[in-house]
């Protein structure tokens, strides 16, 4: 995907914070925190991965779906792939 490359340093800052944040799950686990404090930081994570999903998805549909001058094959593939994304992200 080129196009992550326009916003590679906003990505991987936010992978980063995500690997924190788990991180941050690991010790309170390792430190038999209570369950309400470590369920909180689970939901923070799911919180930021859902973030970024979002932000994959915006940027893959700008691109590969709804760029002007794709061909209808391209933007066909690219549907499709996010499709197959979405299906899978669901479950």
């Amino acid at each position: 995907m080129s196009h992550t490359t326009s916003n590679k340093d906003q990505l991987l800052a936010r992978v980063r914070r995500i690997a924190g944040q788990m991180a941050a799950v690991e010790k309170a686990i390792e430190a038999e925190a209570g369950c309400s404090v470590i369920l909180h930081q689970v939901a923070g994570v799911r919180g930021a991965v859902h973030g970024l999903m979002d932000e994959l998805i915006e940027d893959h549909v700008r691109e590969h779906v709804a760029h002007p001058g794709l061909t209808d094959d391209a933007r066909s593939a690219g549907a499709e792939e996010l499709i197959a994304v979405v299906r899978r992200y669901a479950k």
